[in-house]
């Protein structure tokens, strides 16, 4: 199981690197994804979530576990959905998020190859989530400053912890 990186760690803020092999060491990497997101109760998690800088992350929706490598968003509903959202990354932190509702999107599995879909409502909700880690946004950054300041306690609350973390 990986260690979840917490708000304050730096690679949480970083693009992540394309990735360009795809191998045994890349599904290994995938497996231990889902089992940390299912430990840790979520229905996403990315790769810089775990200290890796690679645009991939794993998800699931109830329908089992997708793989989702390099993906692109191609379109997006100009109908938007505001729903609660929370992140492995900043535990105990639940705030209101606008999101398309629906969006085509282009991702390789792990052996390299191109899948494109439509995702909807919830399953679009992660997708977007899981994608705006890979270029180093969180959710929080999609909220008004007004709630922002309101969650700075918790937030600097956070940063000690994870500064905490990495020193072990």
């Amino acid at each position: 199981m990986y260690r979840i990186r917490i708000y304050g760690d730096p690679i949480l803020r970083k693009k992540a690197k394309k990735v360009e092999v795809f191998d045994d060491n890349l599904n290994d990497i995938l497996e231990e994804m889902i089992e940390t997101m299912y430990l840790g109760d979520g229905v996403g998690l990315a790769a810089p979530q775990v200290g890796l800088s690679l645009r991939t992350f794993v998800m699931d929706w109830g329908e089992g576990p997708l793989k989702v490598i390099n993906p692109e968003i191609l379109g997006f509903s100009e109908e938007k959905v505001i729903d609660e959202e929370g992140c492995l990354s900043l535990p105990d932190i639940f705030e209101d998020v606008e999101r398309s509702r629906w969006i085509k999107v282009r991702f390789q599995d792990e052996k390299g190859n191109v899948h494109e879909r439509t995702f909807e409502d919830y399953p679009a909700r992660i997708f977007q989530h899981e994608y705006d880690h890979l270029d180093g946004i969180l959710f929080i950054d999609r909220i008004s400053a007004v709630k922002r300041v309101a969650l700075k306690p918790k937030l600097l609350e956070l940063m000690k912890r994870s500064r905490q973390a990495s020193k072990r």
